[in-house]
């Protein structure tokens, strides 16, 4: 029945008809001779060739012509190469923001964007930005992702200030982009320009940011023909070596590799990563975590962060599971234990093949393998030492199909495959994801449908889930519906990552939202929403949750928001205590919470939140309150320093202690956080940044001497005698950890690239929750150090240059 009446809207929609977007259009000539890219406009190839002008401003308003002092024009040619692309943006010299960022770093310098489509599809972008300060960035684009930054190619351009406004010069090379050459008629194009003082932005054809995605939006670019693109594969040969020191111990590794870049048609590419080297990522934010769920942190691996916009499809990837921590805990005899456990897996290698055709097809295939890593047990009586292998060899795939249509909508299947080798589990997770939106853009149809299946000893365990939303989505007003379930048995951890199962959740959302300036706003968003939650087997009710949001920026460029949310009446959490069947209740959460966020474009900027929790219950003293408070610091162009401190203190909070036989132990506890972060930058220019990060982390947990029973009915007791000094183990944490990230960075070629980093690392973790922040500093500092230095040499190869050098010889 639910599946009849969702694809009942879906016809509905798609039968919806369509609104016309007016559509600029942009006739490029063949350069007879490629332009320097300098940021100076005396090249033949720019004499006669069409501008682009009448820029239209689509932020804070919309439908706001350029002024004769800021008008932005653009010219392109092309030959065989690559596009060129030279705008000339004129201003006064004197308001132009350029503050030197890294690349990809919006920071507070204006910039001029380079929109590309050239499949003309409107889903499928390729962006170049390039800033007042010379800076670089890149990203692709589509309507489900939104931005990937994380992609990035290797391109040219130059800036050059002038009396009058500054100039940009742009060379994107065919390999940056993918396309049919055999069919190259009209190109979806757009440009954009950003004042960084006033937070406008123009666009060159018309934005209506109220419905539909951007890309609608797009003008056309004629004239193309004849396309003769070189051979499309770039080379990025690497040596590395990595010096670590930690407590009397020193290591030494040296690493040598290549990725590689090949174009296999126009349309779609391989990256692959042979001998990979991850050396150079940075240390994770580790905090104190209590609850029943894994900490997770953020991909830093270049490979997996870029180009992964058809495999993140029905959110089934998650990258750090490849190369992540064993799957095994080792199993230990009497008188055994472990010395030796492995925090990660090595990987060998890692391919990805991915784009789309001119039909909207786009097809997606990774795969990775990694080595076999064992831990070390001793036996204590004798001393003897054996190895045990916790994580075999094993092989990462995935396989996508996706098909956009109506410039708007996708239908796509993705499925996610490891095997490992012997008699460990495997894993095979599939999804079938639709994303349908009506032809005129105001309203959407989102549907998910995943099975799982992992290969257990005991057998094959196979589970479902599904997501269905509608949402209206044009307008001021907007609302929408979603439906969320997860048997008990669906898992798709082995490559992907999702926290709990077994639910069966309703929600309901409204919001509202300006485009225009309104009094002293340029815009603000408010929304309400209520979650209806229930375990799916058994079919029973565990919360309820409501709540207001709202957020705004003003027109002196200071944002803001605030929260309130409610759980009214009684809320049954089944995962807390950790044993299947039992449930812990809380009653009447209210949280409120607030930020704020000055004008970024001053020399001073500062951000602040504040908060606080409690429960309405009778019976408990629960008090949670944060605060975080830091200032941004801005010297001049190429110097900036943030610095920002948070603290979060409980008291009266409860929580899982332990379990001892059939009984859960629960605790009353005071609980204390406090992070401090220092971030500081200095470009000496777009191509030498030196970069710093610090950061401490301190937590506490203090528990009640008389600790509690859970209890059939969701209640404690007390009766039961445990108390913190006859269970096993002393529960009272003091976890703090130490941070340093100095880097160097110097782009001595185009892609091409020398990083040195140094890195140093504390940890303590002891039961000593009495000690003071002081205290618990001055115990870290007496840890061991774990020191590490390196240093990465990459250079960038074209095919085409290689052949041409040869040639030349």
């Amino acid at each position: 029945m639910k599946l009849s009446f969702s694809t009942l809207i879906i016809v509905c929609f798609c039968l919806t008809t369509n609104a016309q977007v007016t559509k600029k259009q942009l006739h490029i000539q063949r350069a007879t001779e490629a332009p320097k890219i300098d940021g100076i406009l005396d090249d033949a190839v720019w004499v006669n060739a069409q501008e682009a002008v009448d820029f239209i401003q689509f932020r804070p308003n919309m439908n706001v012509k350029e002024t004769e002092n800021n008008k932005t024009v653009v010219k392109l040619s092309y030959d065989n190469s690559a596009l060129y692309i030279a705008a000339y943006l004129y201003d006064d010299p004197t308001k132009i923001s350029k503050q030197l960022s890294s690349r990809d770093n919006f920071g507070s310098a204006d910039f001029f964007g380079f929109v590309v489509n050239p499949n003309n599809d409107a889903q499928n972008d390729t962006e170049f930005f390039v800033f007042a300060s010379g800076t670089q960035a890149d990203a692709i684009s589509t309507p489900s992702v939104g931005e990937d930054f994380g992609w990035n190619s290797v391109w040219s351009s130059a800036v050059e200030i002038v009396e009058d406004g500054w100039i940009v010069e742009m060379k994107i090379p065919y390999r940056c982009l993918r396309f049919n050459n055999k069919d190259v008629e009209t190109w979806g194009i757009q440009f954009h320009r950003r004042f960084r003082r006033d937070e406008s932005q123009y666009t060159w054809n018309p934005i209506d940011v109220s419905k539909g995605n951007i890309g609608l939006y797009h003008g056309e670019l004629k004239g193309l023909k004849d396309l003769d693109p070189p051979t499309r594969l770039s080379l990025y040969p690497f040596v590395s070596t990595v010096q670590n020191y930690y407590d009397g111990a020193y290591k030494s590794n040296f690493n040598a590799g290549l990725d590689v870049k090949y174009g296999l048609t126009e349309n779609f590419t391989l990256d692959a990563t042979l001998i990979p080297d991850f050396s150079q990522t940075g240390f994770d934010n580790i905090t104190l975590n209590l609850g029943p769920f894994e900490q997770t942190f953020s991909e830093q691996r270049q490979f997996f962060t870029e180009g992964v916009d058809l495999f993140s499809k029905g959110d089934l990837f998650f990258s750090r599971r490849v190369g992540g921590a064993p799957i095994k805990s080792p199993v230990t005899s009497e008188n055994e234990e472990v010395v030796y456990f492995p925090e990660s897996v090595k990987v060998l290698n890692a391919i990805k093949v991915s784009g789309r055709t001119a039909n909207g097809l786009g097809l997606g295939f990774f795969n990775s393998f990694t080595e076999k890593a064992e831990a070390t047990i001793e036996n204590t009586a004798t001393g003897d030492r054996r190895k045990q292998v916790v994580e075999p060899f094993t092989n990462y795939n995935i396989v996508v199909v996706d098909q956009q249509f109506k410039g708007n909508s996708s239908v796509g299947i993705i499925n996610t495959n490891v095997t490992r080798d012997g008699s460990f589990r495997d894993a095979n997770v599939t999804a079938l994801t639709s994303s349908i939106m009506n032809k005129r853009n105001t309203y959407q149809v989102r549907g998910d449908l995943k099975l799982s299946n992992v290969n257990l000893e005991s057998g094959m365990e196979t589970g479902f889930s599904s997501f269905v939303a509608a949402r209206k989505a044009h307008g001021n007003l907007r609302y929408s519906v979603d439906h969320s379930y997860a048997d008990t048995k669906y898992n798709p951890n082995d490559l992907g990552l999702q926290f709990r199962n077994n639910y069966n959740d309703f929600g309901i959302d409204i919001n509202y939202r300006t485009f225009e300036p309104s009094g002293k706003w340029n815009r603000y968003f408010s929304n309400f929403y209520v979650n209806y939650t229930r375990l799916a087997n058994p079919s029973t009710f565990t919360g309820l949750g409501m709540g207001l949001n709202t957020n705004g920026s003003t027109k002196k460029l200071n944002e803001m928001g605030f929260n309130i949310n409610l759980k009214p009446g009684k809320q049954y959490d089944y995962f807390e205590p950790r044993k299947a069947g039992s449930y812990f209740i809380t009653e009447n959460g209210v949280n409120l919470n607030g930020w704020w966020q000055s004008n970024n474009n001053k020399k001073v900027a500062l951000s602040a939140n504040i908060g606080a929790e409690t429960l309405l219950e009778d019976g408990r003293d629960y008090f949670n309150y944060w605060f975080g408070l830091g200032p941004q610091i801005r010297f001049n162009d190429k110097f900036m320093i943030s610095y920002f401190f948070s603290r979060d203190y409980y008291t009266g909070d409860r929580g899982y202690v332990t379990q001892v036989d059939e009984d859960v132990i629960f605790g009353d506890r005071q609980r204390e956080e406090i992070e401090q972060t220092v971030r500081a930058g200095y470009n000496f220019n777009p191509n030498h940044t030196l970069s710093l990060t610090l950061r401490n982390y301190w937590g506490i947990v203090r528990y009640d001497e008389q600790l509690l029973s859970l209890k059939d009915n969701g209640r404690v007791t007390s009766t039961t005698g445990y108390t913190t000094t006859n269970i096993p183990n002393n529960p009272d944490i003091n976890f703090s950890t130490w941070n340093f990230d100095l880097g160097y960075s110097w782009q001595f070629a185009p892609g091409s690239f020398v990083t040195a980093l140094y890195r140093n690392q504390l940890f303590n973790f002891d039961s000593d929750a009495q000690d003071s922040y002081t205290k618990s500093i001055d115990a870290l500092f007496r840890q061991p150090i774990n020191n590490v230095f390196s240093l990465k040499l990459q250079y960038f190869l074209d095919y085409n240059q290689i052949s041409g050098l040869f040639k030349k010889q």
